[in-house]
C-alpha cells in the first residue's frame, strides 16, 4: 500500500473572481486512486465566503483526478463545493450548472502577468520600460528577463504530467506578459483542466516570490496591453456541416446576445475592450477574417473551408470563469437551429 498526498483544491465563494483553495489529506491505496475510490471530504466554509461560522461545514466532492508531479506519490484532486448532505450543490459552484457538450471542442488561451514587488516581471521602480513591440513571442534577457521562460516551462511540464491538454505557451505583447493555451472536448473538461493549470501556475510560482495577475487591465488606461482568455469553439455541427448560412445566423444571435456574454466574460472588461490593443468595443458586437480587433475573429481556414472550423470569441478576460464562459457559448450557439443544440448536464 502506499501513501499518497491527495490535493483537494476547489473555488471558494468570493465574488466576482473565486479564488483557488487546497488542502492535503494522506490516504492508503494499492495504486494511483481513481475518481470512484476518493471520498468526500468535508471543511470550514466560514473561512472562504461559503457558510456562515454558526453553520460553516461545506462538503468538497471529487470531479476530476489529476497526477501532481511536484509531489512524491501526489494527487491533485478538483472538487466541487457541496451542501452538507454532500449532494446539494453551493450557490458558489457553478460547474454544477453549466451546460456542457462533448461534441462542442473549447480551446481557452490564458493571458496572465508575472507580477513581483508590485508591478510587472521587468518593470523597473519607477517608470516603465520600452514600450512593447518586442516582447510578444520574445526571446533573450532583454525581452523576458531572466526566470520567466523557467517558469512557463515547468509549468508546461507539470501540466504535461498531470494529464491537461497544455497545447502552447508564448510571450504576450506586454512586458512581464505570458500566455499558456489549454483544450478539450467539452466545457467541463476544457474548464477543469483550465483550472487545475491555473492552480499548478499559482502554486509554482511561490517558490520565486512572485505571483500571478490574472486582471484584465493590471496597468490601466495605459499603452499596455490588457489580458484576456480567448475561447476558441466548434461543435460538431460548425466541423462538419457548417455553411454560410448557418454562420450569419449564428452572428446574428451572438449580436443578439452580447449583454449575456459580457455579464460572464469576467470583471472589469470595459478597462480592456475599448477598440485599442487588439480589442473591440465592449458596447458593441463585430466579426472579421483574421481580425484581432473584432469581437469574434474568423480563421481564414474556416472561410476557405465552406465556413466550418472553429471560430475565436476574443472578448473574455483573463479573470473569467471558464465553466461560465463556455456555458453562454453554448447557450447562444443552441438558440441558432436544433443542429447546434445542447443538452444541460449536470
Amino acid at each position: 500500500m502506499t501513501k499518497y498526498k491527495l490535493e483537494y483544491i476547489w473555488l471558494d465563494g468570493y465574488t466576482p473572481v473565486p479564488n483557488l483553495r487546497g488542502k492535503t489529506q494522506i490516504k492508503e491505496f494499492d495504486a494511483f486512486p481513481t475518481l470512484e475510490q476518493l471520498p468526500l471530504w468535508g471543511f470550514d466554509g466560514s473561512s472562504t465566503m461559503q457558510a456562515e461560522g454558526g453553520s460553516s461545514d461545506c462538503v468538497l466532492k471529487p470531479v476530476s483526478v489529476y497526477l501532481d508531479a511536484a509531489r512524491k506519490d501526489g494527487v491533485i484532486v478538483l472538487c466541487e463545493v457541496m451542501m452538507p448532505d454532500g449532494v446539494t450543490p453551493h450557490a458558489s459552484n457553478k460547474r454544477a450548472t453549466i451546460l456542457d457538450d462533448e461534441g462542442t471542442w473549447f480551446g481557452f488561451e490564458q493571458e496572465y502577468f508575472f507580477y513581483k514587488d508590485g508591478r510587472p516581471l521587468g518593470f523597473p521602480e519607477s517608470g516603465y520600460p520600452a514600450p512593447q513591440g518586442p516582447y510578444y513571442t520574445g526571446v533573450g534577457y532583454s525581452k523576458v528577463g531572466p526566470v520567466a521562460r523557467q517558469i512557463v516551462e515547468e509549468h508546461l511540464e507539470l501540466c504535461l504530467a498531470a494529464g491537461i491538454n497544455h497545447e502552447g505557451i508564448n510571450a504576450e505583447v506586454a512586458k512581464g506578459q505570458w500566455e499558456f493555451q489549454i483544450f478539450g472536448k467539452g466545457s467541463k473538461k476544457a474548464a477543469d483542466e483550465m483550472w487545475v493549470a491555473r492552480y499548478l501556475l499559482e502554486r509554482l510560482t511561490e517558490k520565486y516570490g512572485i505571483d500571478i495577475e490574472y486582471h484584465c487591465k493590471p496597468l490601466g488606461d495605459t499603452d499596455w496591453n490588457g489580458s484576456g482568455m480567448h475561447a476558441n469553439f466548434s461543435t460538431a455541427f460548425m466541423r462538419e456541416t457548417g455553411g454560410k448560412e448557418y454562420f450569419e445566423k449564428l452572428m446574428a444571435a451572438f449580436a443578439d446576445a452580447r449583454a449575456d456574454h459580457i455579464a460572464v466574460y469576467g470583471p472589469d472588461n470595459h478597462m480592456r475592450l475599448t477598440g485599442k490593443h487588439e480589442t473591440a468595443s465592449i458596447h458593441t458586437f463585430s466579426y472579421g477574417v483574421a481580425d484581432r480587433g473584432a469581437s469574434i475573429r474568423i480563421p481564414h481556414s474556416f472561410v476557405n473551408n465552406g465556413y466550418r472550423g472553429y471560430l475565436e470569441d476574443r472578448r473574455p478576460n483573463s479573470q473569467g470563469d471558464p465553466y461560465q464562459i463556455a456555458s453562454q457559448i453554448l447557450k447562444t450557439i443552441s438558440s441558432v437551429s436544433a443542429e447546434g443544440s445542447v443538452s444541460a448536464a449536470a
